[in-house]
């Protein structure tokens, strides 16, 4: 464009170049401020498209992530996973027969396997013989002998049973003062302690609702429809109460549970979002706190480590004062995610590189496919870690801090030196400038487990914790009441922690509400918690 219009003046004023140095300075001026103006829109277009173009780049990034994370396997794993790998600082562009192997679909036939049956269930036989007069040989008539058999197993279901439980208790009066006239006495046995009087429900049947809901995901509706199918009507309602009040009195289990937790050195916790119909505000939230892993642990002189505890939390809301007032009087560690909220507690807080790892294989799957960048070369050092904490896993809690000193601090000094370099080369609002800016902001909290043996590399425990809720929720969707996320709160802290402890939901409420009753005010519960109660 300038030069189009710098021939055209050329053009009109090539016959009439002024002969005055006045005149000359003029046309001077105005070719000079024509250049300017000209490069300015230049510069402006150039910015435009450029702006564009960042904006285009996104929204293929977010595309892409949002087809990914719909259609695509959830899993997290890196080819790099464990000590031994390429280097992708090695190899950033693959060779023509890396490519060619990433094309080639290679076909293979799932060997299927037969489900195996436990030794422990009962079995039935059911013996198929030939005739008599078939136990004779074909080839010179002599009688047959038993050299063996063929046994196949197959399982049989038997549907659920229901009974109704009379309870009679006899009366006794005086048939002396009956002929008298007088007062008689008259004499029963006392009504049995029960989990909730004057109620049809029992320790079984109680269980039976609670597991079918918070263990396995189904609704209280589709209970009710179940329990039809037996002939039995019981409604949701009815059903709902019932779990409330049970709830009211497992507060003391659930406050015992909870100063134990305190008591331990490191913790962990997650959050998700919960609605709750009759609770006015935008987003309430269920915690979960927790000790220890999913199985019950031995410590390395083969001597039982402290029982795992597992417990929800529900609140209004997602505030910091909510995990401030849960962990008042706590100063070991926790292991959280990125939300601020936790700042406020007195723990130490231990980030999570599971949160990391997840942007960087975003980040991962927006590249070009077959190409190696920026993501690759963190992930595989964040994948250097993950191996060197399979290796000690099994070590003992100073063990573990040695040797993360050792190993793990210097492939940490290499990662910190590539992303600082890095942040300057790539748009924060990308993928990849979104995935190293998290990690840098993160990197204070990310680096603590390096100090503390007792602290995991991530937060995935309190994630997988989580997860039953997250699952529960998609069947029932939302809870009516405060009432009712506070009852979903104390029973899934039951059934989690029964889990966590090895112990079977079903057969340790059975057995809770069969002893609950019994229990005088102010008496310890020690006995009624997951891992100890007599089953």
């Amino acid at each position: 464009m300038f030069y189009s219009k710098i021939s055209t003046m050329k053009k009109t004023r090539a016959t009439a170049i002024p002969d005055d140095v006045e005149s000359l300075k003029q046309q001077l001026l105005e070719m000079q401020i024509l250049l300017q103006k000209t490069q300015r829109e230049s510069l402006h277009h150039q910015q435009e498209a450029k702006r564009f173009q960042q904006l285009y780049n996104h929204a293929l990034e977010q595309w892409q992530l949002a087809l990914r994370k719909r259609f695509a396997a959830s899993s997290e794993g890196h080819p790099g996973q464990g000590e031994l790998f390429n280097e992708a600082e090695d190899s950033l562009t693959p060779s023509d027969e890396e490519v060619a192997a990433d094309e080639t679909i290679t076909y293979t036939r799932k060997k299927s396997r037969r489900p195996s049956l436990s030794a422990d269930l009962p079995r039935e036989d059911v013996v198929h013989d030939i005739a008599d007069a078939e136990k004779v040989c074909d080839d010179c008539g002599h009688d047959l002998h038993q050299m063996g058999e063929e046994v196949s197993e197959k399982l049989e279901f038997i549907p659920a049973t229901v009974k109704v439980i009379r309870h009679i208790r006899p009366k006794y009066s005086c048939r002396c003062c009956e002929q008298q006239a007088t007062r008689t006495t008259i004499k029963v046995a006392p009504v049995p302690a029960s989990l909730l009087p004057k109620s049809i429900a029992t320790p079984t049947l109680l269980s039976q609702i609670i597991t079918a809901k918070y263990q396995f995901g189904l609704p209280l509706y589709r209970q009710e429809a179940l329990f039809n199918s037996f002939g039995i009507e019981l409604h949701r309602q009815t059903m709902s109460r019932w779990l409330i009040k049970i709830s009211s009195q497992l507060t003391p289990l659930y406050e015992r549970m909870h100063a134990l937790m305190l008591e331990r050195s490191a913790l962990w916790s997650d959050d998700t979002p919960v609605k709750v119909i009759d609770v006015d505000k935008s987003q309430c939230t269920m915690w979960v706190y927790g000790c220890g892993g999913d199985k019950p642990e031995r410590l390395p002189d083969n001597t039982a480590a402290p029982p795992n505890i597992v417990l929800y939390d529900y609140q209004d809301g997602r505030g910091g004062i909510h995990p401030n007032t849960f962990l008042t009087g706590y100063h070991g560690l926790l292991q959280v995610d990125g939300y601020a909220g936790y700042h406020g507690t007195d723990a130490i807080l231990a980030g999570c590189w599971a949160h990391a790892r997840r942007k960087f294989i975003e980040a991962k799957a927006v590249q070009p496919k077959g190409k190696i960048g920026r993501a690759d070369v963190a992930l595989n050092l964040i994948q250097k870690l993950y191996g060197i904490e399979k290796s000690i896993r099994q070590l003992s809690i100073a063990d573990k801090r040695a040797a993360r000193q050792t190993r793990s601090v210097p492939i940490m000094a290499e990662l910190k030196v590539w992303l600082d370099k890095a942040v300057h080369h790539v748009p924060p609002k990308t993928a990849i400038g979104k995935a190293i800016g998290y990690t840098l902001n993160q990197w204070d909290k990310q680096q603590v487990y390096l100090e503390h043996g007792a602290a995991a590399i991530d937060n995935n425990r309190a994630e997988r914790a989580i997860k039953p809720f997250v699952i529960g929720r998609k069947n029932w969707l939302f809870s009516n009441s405060r009432s009712g996320a506070q009852a979903s709160a104390m029973l899934y802290s039951l059934i989690e922690t029964a889990k966590a402890n090895d112990v079977p939901p079903g057969a340790y409420l059975t057995a809770l509400f069969e002893q609950l009753p019994h229990l005088n005010d102010g008496e310890p519960v020690d006995h009624l918690l997951p891992w100890a109660i007599r089953l």
